[in-house]
């Protein structure tokens, strides 16, 4: 399997959402909201690096189509939006897109919160796969390469330099 360089994977990230949104100080700027934990960590990086004065988090736990299945899971964090999102363009930050299941969960989460005038999705990485018809906007890459019965996990180094982010693997859990 190719080696994904997270790092160089943010930078890509972080300056296609700078060309398409250069100022984010004006009234009509979008919000950066990062779905827990590998999105909330790159959307906390890309509101420093940005210029991003506040920036949300959200949690997916009670929109998860299979909830009933695994429950809810021990590190659950609750959804902080520090701004409204009523009639707002939405970044939505994940670190990997998949089926499109987290991201389908994350919007019905934004929408128990308001209705935003649109949701953009960023990504450092879509490997394929969808089941739902969701494409993001701001990719870092896209890949074939990730085996089936793999998943991507995003890691952060909290004693490194800005909590330099890695890639690591694992089993998909059933």
């Amino acid at each position: 399997m190719t080696s994904f360089d997270a790092e160089a994977l943010y930078a890509a990230l972080r300056e296609q959402i700078r060309a398409a949104y250069p100022d984010w100080t004006q009234a009509d700027s979008p919000v950066l909201a990062g779905i827990h934990t590998g999105g909330a960590w790159i959307a906390e990086r890309l509101a420093a690096d940005l210029g991003v004065t506040q920036f949300g988090t959200i949690s997916v736990a009670l929109h998860r189509d299979d909830y009933s299945r695994r429950g809810l899971q021990a590190e659950a964090r609750s959804t902080q939006l520090p701004f409204a999102i009523e009639g707002r363009r939405v970044v939505l930050v994940d670190d990997v897109l998949n089926t499109g299941r987290t991201i389908r969960a994350a919007i019905n989460e934004l929408y128990d919160f308001g209705r935003p005038a649109a949701v953009e999705l960023a990504v450092l990485v879509d490997r394929g796969g969808r089941e739902l018809p969701y494409s993001a906007r701001f990719v870092g890459t896209v890949v074939d390469s990730v085996p089936a019965g793999t998943t991507l996990v995003l890691e952060r180094d909290e004693a490194g330099p800005a909590g330099r982010l890695t890639f690591g693997t694992e089993a998909t859990r059933a």
